[in-house]
């Protein structure tokens, strides 16, 4: 598995219900692979658009579900840098990639922005004019251009699919943790088991997990072609 190049996800597993290690598998399937071995729990994962490095939360424990910190790993080296919340922030809740990767925007009762590694990671809160695009990058967002995001129905076992107008619709009925899947696809747990669902024409197709409780997944489908 070349990082950067080959198309993989990451994803959350462990007995634990909270917190686990993050594992890495091709996304055509296969063989899974541990990245992180901790006592305590990794959790929310996202991959950068050039699928070289995963921002993700971290507990105090593996039986704590409250993220406690915010963590970088580079998928080259191995290499983890903890992103420090200025005193008086919120727990962290969600971390992700913005303007292409530059930064990442941590909810923590109030949106902050970091400049990602190997830049100086001071954390400073959102400009208002930047706050729509900031929580645009923590949604799962449907489409390029994005046209709607996907939500929790209101049945929280089931999702929708969320557009600017009208109600939701009916995305997929018992299923969880939905992330984006390049372009063009969109993915979710439903069991054990990642189905991944075309936005326009074509068959969805399942993602089998040789993993324990396997959740929260994040994926890199390779770099777009212009």
């Amino acid at each position: 598995m070349e990082v950067g190049r080959d198309a993989y996800a990451v994803f959350v597993a462990g007995r634990s219900p909270s917190g686990g290690d993050l594992y890495a598998v091709r996304t055509e399937g296969g063989p899974v692979v541990p990245i992180t071995f901790t006592n305590v729990g990794e959790m929310r994962p996202r991959l950068s658009p050039d699928g070289g490095s995963v921002v993700f939360l971290r507990g105090r424990s593996l039986t704590d579900s409250t993220p406690a910190s915010i963590w970088v790993m580079n998928l080259l080296s191995g290499a983890e840098r903890e992103l420090v919340l200025p005193k008086g922030a919120g727990k962290p809740a969600a971390a992700a990639w913005s303007d292409g990767g530059r930064t990442i925007v941590v909810s923590a009762g109030a949106l902050y922005v970091f400049d990602a590694p190997p830049a100086d990671a001071a954390a400073h809160l959102v400009e208002p004019s930047r706050r729509a695009s900031a929580e645009s990058s923590l949604a799962v967002v449907v489409g390029h251009p994005a046209f709607a995001t996907v939500v929790p129905c209101a049945d929280s076992k089931d999702l929708c699919v969320q557009t600017d107008t009208g109600a939701p619709g009916l995305l997929a009925s018992g299923a969880r943790d939905a992330f984006a899947w390049g372009r063009d696809s969109v993915a979710y747990f439903i069991g054990d088991a990642v189905e991944i669902r075309p936005l326009g024409p074509g068959r969805s197709r399942a993602l089998e997990l040789d993993a324990p409780r396997p959740r929260q997944m994040t994926a890199f489908t390779g770099l777009p072609t212009r």
